[in-house]
């Protein structure tokens, strides 16, 4: 966490537009059948590990990962960060009363926090670029953008040129979190990997297919991959 950190202090100094990703058992299984998502991970000057299973994973191929670095604890990070060095946030997802939530809290935890901005994840796909140039104008230098994947890869990618913000990342449902809209798993829980199966239990129905058979997914690509290794 220190580590990424500092990276993302010399990223918003160097003032040059980058975009941020976490990657996790479902990103992976949604990489290996995109192309175009496989390229924009790539091309992502900051990755982070936000899973257990990529740790595991990682660990199992040959390549120690050090800790998880999970997309909603840095969040919280740089917000505080934020707010002791007075960069300007923005806050772009999720509905309008969650959003609206999110920056009360925020800004009654840190007086300090200068908001550049912030708008709901509901729009047409022709307002993009309208939006984006609403980012730009804000000034921002670190952007929060709370999309499910694959949307907010690609959108912050196809408009981190027109925005110039320093540094976006995609928070899924960081937002819904912080309000108070959905629950997370007790720290035990993620200290043992377990921080999905309580995303389940809270919307089973829902998350059928992302967890469950997700998981069989992913396995099967670590063993193909553990094959291919050898």
């Amino acid at each position: 966490m220190e580590e990424t950190l500092a990276r993302v202090e010399q990223i918003i100094l160097a003032r040059h537009p980058e975009q941020h990703v976490v990657v996790n058992a479902s990103k992976v299984n949604l990489i290996a059948k995109n192309k175009a998502l496989q390229e924009i991970v790539n091309s992502c000057s900051l990755i982070n590990v936000d899973g257990q299973s990529i740790v595991w994973a990682g660990r199992f191929l040959g390549f120690p990962v050090q800790e998880r670095v999970t997309g909603i604890d840095l969040f919280s990070n740089l917000v505080k960060i934020a707010a002791k060095k007075g960069y300007r946030v923005y806050y772009f997802g999720a509905e309008e009363e969650v959003v609206e939530k999110v920056i009360q809290i925020h800004q009654e935890t840190f007086p300090a926090l200068k908001i550049a901005g912030y708008r709901n994840g509901y729009f047409e796909a022709e307002d993009s670029l309208s939006i984006a140039e609403e980012i730009r104008d804000s000034h921002a230098d670190i952007l929060f953008v709370a999309f499910s994947s694959p949307k907010k890869e690609f959108w912050i990618h196809r408009y981190k040129e027109i925005m110039n913000v320093p540094f976006s990342m995609g928070v899924g449902g960081s937002f819904d979190i912080i309000a108070g809209k959905t629950k997370r798993a007790p720290s035990w829980m993620q200290k043992i990997g377990l921080e999905w199966f309580y995303r389940f239990l809270q919307e089973p129905r829902r998350m059928f297919r992302r967890y469950l058979l997700g998981n069989l997914t992913f396995l099967k690509l670590v063993w193909k991959e553990k094959r291919r290794g050898k």
